[in-house]
């Protein structure tokens, strides 16, 4: 029998425009882009230039750092461009792809019959070893380490659910397939985090990997908050993780020797029109889903969600990771008598605003942070919505005074963005958490190299 978790803390954000169980499908984008700027750490090389012909699985450019793995185009087509930034910084590879696709293959046996090295080199030679994160830092894992463990959350509470279980419907043999890759590469367990209350999910007969059930408000879908109450980080550990997807795209290369970047993602938000699922390409331009977008008044356009997701411009493109594109009016406007006025419409984590008083109400909440930067006290706000044995705002002015003992002992080798984002959304002080935390990852990272 699974062990059951029961995380008390937390909390629930109940936001308009979920997306509904409906798989449909949207144009094929203009152009595709693969940004360094979606994996935190990496130095980039190219390996292309512009004007050449690509494959799907084709590397456009490698980590100088490891320079084994490589990040490869998602499409077949031209490199249309090549942007950079400041001081020549590389921001994205633009692919313009063809009518017809084609892709790298690769030689592969039907019973994973190769030795773990084979299967690190065929991993990281097709692009797929970008599906693999460690803890501590979240960044991309060193292929060279072995994990003691590798997570997988087969379940997401973040605002406007991504259902996991819906999306990995009819992949579960690539699913199961991902599983039995990923246990040759740790002789340790393969953990798979499930919600105790989806009894008819799919990922209950997954084999091979030990099914852990968690109950409890968000953030008990982050994999952080599963590695910590089941095995946590200590220093000198590393666990790996992989997302409950990406498992299945790593099943599917495994199974048919091409890379494919075709994914499902969420479009949600209370900005668009029909809130459902949809089947494209990783890096797709977000301009694909133009028609399906209210663009009355201004709207903020977030790869990922609303917590931990990136903003992008109307024609930005979909990041690597993200799993849903959310669409929420802007916050630029001036509300009269802001907080002090009683309002029922207003979300709030404390009681601030009466609309406690409706816990099932959903609301339509922009991006206004509703005040500006103020003294960082403690105030218990934090712990309140973080399930793990940690002291937050002891670690962030730790982070802030730069002292990496007390980083050390405080648990940074536990966190990452997306476990404290709860901790900046219900912040009074309105200190930007998750970017002091990555500062402080950063930190680490060029203390311990």
């Amino acid at each position: 029998m699974s062990r059951i978790i029961k995380l008390r803390k937390g909390l629930n954000i109940s936001l308009k425009g979920s997306a509904e169980k409906i798989l449909g499908k949207v144009p094929m984008s203009e152009t595709y882009a693969v940004k360094p700027s979606d994996f935190p750490g990496l130095t980039p090389r190219l390996c292309v230039k512009q004007g050449d012909e690509v494959k799907a699985g084709t590397p456009v450019f490698f980590d100088k750092n490891a320079d084994k793995i490589k990040f490869v185009s998602p499409v077949s087509g031209v490199v249309e461009a090549i942007n950079r930034g400041e001081r020549r910084k590389l921001l994205e590879v633009v692919i313009k792809p063809d009518a017809e696709q084609v892709s790298e293959k690769y030689e592969i046996t039907a019973d994973l019959s190769e030795s773990r090295e084979q299967i690190i080199e065929l991993i990281t030679k097709s692009g797929n070893w970008s599906f693999i994160k460690q803890r501590p830092y979240g960044i991309i894992a060193n292929p060279n380490d072995k994990p003691k463990s590798i997570f997988i959350s087969g379940f997401d509470t973040a605002p406007l659910l991504f259902d996991i279980d819906f999306v990995l419907s009819e992949q579960q043999q690539y699913f199961q397939k991902g599983i039995d890759v990923l246990g040759k590469l740790t002789d340790g367990k393969v953990h798979l985090g499930v919600d105790v209350n989806d009894f008819a999910s799919c990922l209950n007969n997954i084999k091979n990997a030990e099914i852990t059930l968690f109950s409890g408000k968000h953030p008990a879908g982050n994999v952080g908050v599963q590695i910590h109450h089941i095995d946590p980080v200590n220093k000198g550990d590393i666990v790996w993780t992989v997302d409950a997807q990406h498992v299945a795209m790593l099943g599917r290369f495994f199974s048919t020797g091409v890379y494919d970047a075709h994914k499902i993602i969420a479009l949600c938000g209370s900005k668009v029109k029909r809130a459902q699922y949809y089947r494209i390409i990783t890096g797709a331009k977000i301009t694909a889903f133009s028609d399906l977008i209210d663009h009355d008044g201004s709207v903020r356009y977030i790869s990922g969600n609303v917590l931990t997701g990136t903003a992008v411009n109307k024609d930005g493109y979909m990041g690597f990771y993200a799993n849903r594109l959310s669409v929420i009016p802007e916050g630029d406007k001036y509300e009269f008598l802001g907080w002090a006025a009683p309002r029922l419409s207003k979300f709030s984590a404390s009681k601030s605003y009466f609309s406690w008083l409706t816990p099932n109400k959903l609301y339509d909440l922009d991006t206004n942070l509703n005040g500006g930067e103020r003294a960082f006290v403690v105030s218990n706000q934090y712990e309140k919505v973080l399930p793990m044995d940690i002291y937050p705002v002891y670690l962030l002015k730790a982070i802030f005074a730069e002292n990496i003992d007390k980083m050390e002992q405080l648990g940074i080798y536990e966190v990452i963005e997306e476990d404290l984002a709860l901790c900046e959304f219900v912040c009074t002080s309105k200190i930007q958490v998750q970017a002091m935390l990555r500062k402080g990852i950063e930190l680490m990272i060029k203390e311990m190299s």
